[in-house]
């Protein structure tokens, strides 16, 4: 009998030529291409065909985070330039954040921000919690800016704060969208309701680690930022009783639903690390964009729908020119024939 691989962080990389990452959304939503993977068959789509590849009875889990304008730029009193992205919001003045200084950030340290001002008053490795004089939701709205991923090297714009943000977003607090569902409009999302598929809500909120590369090359030493979640009474009763299949629109409603099968818990914080070996309990299908190489997200991925399977249509994927990352292309993936 043959041991189960273990795997490394390199076991997941793969070439991706700079050309091929999307820096700007479609013009359209729904414009986007999808590539649809079944055990080893992979199909060329476009997402306009995914209420072909659903059937009646299934169960759309979407998650229902906005995205914050979570980048402030500022500076100290010394001249250095600050940019502080917020990871958590812990009451209306203090926030914890990521921070990056020209030169170097200490307790006590201030920083300006517009007519605002703002103080590191502690530090927890790599995480700052920063103390501000006003609502920090007040100086977002009029200070932030949209925390685009890093590898969109341009400054964020007008267009980014609708287009880097899901139709159905509702409940404020993530610093990075849930890509999956950038892909839905009105119209498709109304096709898909029509065709007796549910459509429920669950909310995570994501932090900086998804933009985060891992530290540790051996996965059984990765652990993660942990992120808060919460699944609402109606999406539970639903997901209860499906009368078809559980298909998640992306990664974060994947560890939502994951945690709670895994701790009885609707509402909490999840830390879930999801590799392949992982045991599914509850989502069968899956929406997702391409992510980057080594990543957490990549990991999942190819956990839910076989590693030589996910690794092969990256490949496929590229050779035909996907638009990759946040404002790339899509995915879809599960155990049935699509």
């Amino acid at each position: 009998m043959m041991s189960e691989k273990i795997f490394t962080k390199s076991d997941f990389n793969y070439s991706l030529p700079s050309q091929l990452i999307a820096s700007k959304p479609t013009s359209d939503r729904s414009a986007s291409r999808l590539l649809a993977l079944s055990g080893d068959s992979v199909s060329h789509r476009r997402f306009t065909d995914l209420p072909q590849l659903l059937l009646p009875g299934d169960v759309l889990v979407v998650n229902d985070t906005k995205v914050l304008k979570a980048r402030l730029l500022g500076s100290k009193r010394t001249g250095g330039r600050t940019e502080i992205l917020i990871e958590r919001i812990e009451s209306e003045f203090v926030a914890v954040c990521h921070v990056k200084s020209s030169r170097g950030f200490k307790i006590g340290h201030d920083v300006r921000i517009g007519q605002y001002s703002a103080r590191l008053v502690d530090r927890d490795e790599d995480l700052y919690r920063i103390a501000f004089d006003a609502p920090i939701r007040q100086i977002l709205d009029q200070c932030g800016h949209v925390p685009l991923p890093h590898y969109i090297q341009r400054p964020s714009t007008e267009e980014d704060e609708a287009r880097y943000q899901t139709i159905y977003a509702r409940e404020e607090g993530s610093i990075a969208a849930p890509t999956a569902g950038l892909h839905f409009d009105a119209k498709l999302l109304q096709q898909i309701q029509d065709m007796n598929i549910r459509v429920v809500p669950i909310t995570l909120h994501v932090g900086a680690g998804t933009f985060q590369s891992l530290r540790e090359n051996e996965l059984s030493n990765v652990s993660m930022h942990a992120e808060r979640y919460e699944i609402p009474r109606l999406t539970r009763r639903v997901i209860d009783r499906p009368r078809g299949r559980i298909v998640a629109v992306g990664t974060t409603v994947v560890r939502t639903l994951e945690t709670a099968k895994l701790t009885g818990e609707d509402q909490g914080e999840t830390s879930l690390f999801i590799a392949p070996g992982f045991k599914f309990r509850v989502v069968e299908a899956l929406i997702t964009n391409f992510h980057l190489p080594e990543s957490t997200l990549l990991m999942l991925v190819c956990a839910f729908a076989g590693y030589d399977q996910v690794m092969n249509a990256y490949k496929t994927a590229v050779e035909e020119k996907y638009r990759f990352f946040s404002y790339g292309d899509a995915m879809l993936c599960g155990k049935h024939a699509f």
